[in-house]
């Protein structure tokens, strides 16, 4: 049972950070569309795998 509990535990924690970092992702693509702040996608790609 508490390995049952603990596979559960780390899927929902796995599932969680995906969701987040979409979260992340898409405030991100928006903040830059809406600003302008990156001429180059270049600069783009490089921010956003600082977050990965």
């Amino acid at each position: 049972e508490c390995t049952e509990i603990l596979t559960q535990v780390a899927a929902a924690s796995k599932a969680l950070d995906k969701v987040g970092f979409k979260l992340l992702a898409a405030n991100l693509a928006r903040c830059v569309r809406d600003n302008g702040e990156f001429e180059d996608t270049a600069s783009l790609e490089k921010l956003f795998m600082t977050l990965a």
